[in-house]
């Protein structure tokens, strides 16, 4: 959480249009924030401009109007800008980053303290070998931060740059309170079981745990050995309809 005193205001220039990975460009951005605890940040929508192709955009136009000019603010310490340009820079591609000293002179107040675990897992582009598989077990009904505790487990994971996750829903099963959960109406569906299986590197698992542990307030993580048996991304070029899977065999 910022405090008052000397900081960093980062503003990052987009395109409406533009994408990561067939995700809004902003969108990935602001999830990449969300999930590495910056403090707040706030996405501005141009009426008009333009920008290095040197284009004239308006909103009054359109068929260009999904090319409308997008700036992404936030404001953190030095030390967390420093730490998040070099993911910002790759997610903003043509974009363009302005980095100004600015001092905080009454910071935000919280209506209740609730800290981010920040993760800076390596980038990687394939597995090959051993592996760690982590699954996850909640509840369909567990929520965080007011939406579903399995969606922003799943976000979380992508804007960390997490392999591959694949959500399952149990027909049936017991937890710790000994309630049986069944997968049909009236009788406890809304809380059925929910599985979140995940096959990463050991380093970038374990780094990722910290946040598990803040987001996953009851349930059950379990990491077991790996062999990585085939594992394939598509052409960059190319928008994945799914996260990549990866048929593994666990030895423990």
């Amino acid at each position: 959480m910022l405090s008052a005193g000397k900081a960093v205001k980062v503003s990052i220039y987009l395109s409406e249009g533009s994408t990561h990975h067939g995700v809004p460009t902003y969108s990935s951005i602001l999830d990449y924030l969300f999930y590495r605890g910056v403090s707040g940040t706030t996405v501005l929508k141009g009426v008009a401009g333009f920008g290095a192709d040197h284009h004239m955009h308006s909103s009054s136009i359109v068929e260009i109007s999904d090319h409308m000019p997008l700036k992404i603010e936030f404001i953190e310490s030095r030390e967390k800008v420093d730490e998040l340009l070099g993911k910002l820079e790759e997610l903003a591609g043509s974009g363009m980053i302005e980095v100004q000293e600015t001092t905080v002179a009454k910071p935000a107040q919280l209506s209740k303290q609730k800290t981010s675990a920040a993760v800076t897992p390596p980038s990687h582009l394939k597995i090959e070998g051993k592996a760690k598989l982590m699954r996850i077990y909640i509840g369909e009904s567990d929520r965080w931060k007011d939406k579903p505790l399995h969606k922003a487990l799943v976000e979380a994971m992508r804007a960390n740059d997490i392999a591959g996750v694949t959500v399952y829903r149990g027909i049936l099963g017991y937890g710790a309170h000994r309630r049986m959960h069944r997968d049909k109406p009236l009788l406890l569906s809304r809380d059925s079981s929910i599985v979140l299986s995940v096959v990463d590197t050991e380093e970038k698992l374990h780094s990722f745990l910290p946040l598990v542990e803040q987001m996953v307030e009851e349930g059950l993580v379990v990491l077991s050995d790996v062999d990585i048996i085939k594992y394939s991304h598509r052409a960059l070029e190319i928008d994945p309809p799914q996260a990549p899977t990866s048929r593994a065999n666990a030895s423990a």
